[in-house]
């Protein structure tokens, strides 16, 4: 017989105040992340491409995907990533082609451009990391251990969209 350990009301309460602010920090990050890489793209020159696309095109990298694909995957949502693609080609970052088995749909890839943007996101990423272990601000337990957990998150969250509602 499986027992459930009893939550106290008050163990209840300190909980979801720590998840608040645990929403409220991923909340932040995100932004935050955003400022990093304008600040970035600013240094470097690079402003014809926002963070949100520069992320676009780091995420994609060098795979040939469609704007389905981008969504079904979680990363972005549907009118944003189709607003983001059709600027990345206007602007020269990506190659778009019509599939052979479904016209509907486009593939697109990262021109030479765009593997520019790749390469600049990959190499700021980079230091980044190589900062956060060299200042022993993560080590590998810790990052891995943080992975998981947002990943438990990640999984709860969506079970909550599938099966809840």
């Amino acid at each position: 017989m499986n027992v459930l350990p009893r939550v106290d009301a008050a163990d209840g309460r300190l909980f979801k105040t720590e998840y608040l602010e645990s929403l409220a920090l991923i909340e932040r990050l995100h932004r935050l992340l955003l400022d990093v890489l304008k600040d970035e793209f600013e240094r470097v020159g690079m402003l014809e491409v926002n963070p949100v696309q520069a992320l676009l095109l780091f995420n994609i990298g060098d795979n040939e995907v469609t704007a389905g694909e981008l969504k079904s995957r979680g990363y972005y949502q549907g009118s944003n990533v189709s607003y983001n693609l059709k600027k990345l080609v206007e602007l020269g970052y990506m190659h778009h082609q019509r599939c052979e088995v479904d016209r509907r749909a486009v593939r697109v890839r990262l021109t030479p451009k765009g593997r520019e943007v790749h390469q600049t996101v990959a190499e700021l990423f980079s230091r980044h990391g190589d900062g956060l272990q060299s200042r022993n601000i993560l080590s590998l337990d810790s990052i891995e251990a943080i992975n998981a957990t947002l990943r438990r998150v990640e999984r709860f969250w969506t079970d909550q969209i599938r099966y809840i509602y």
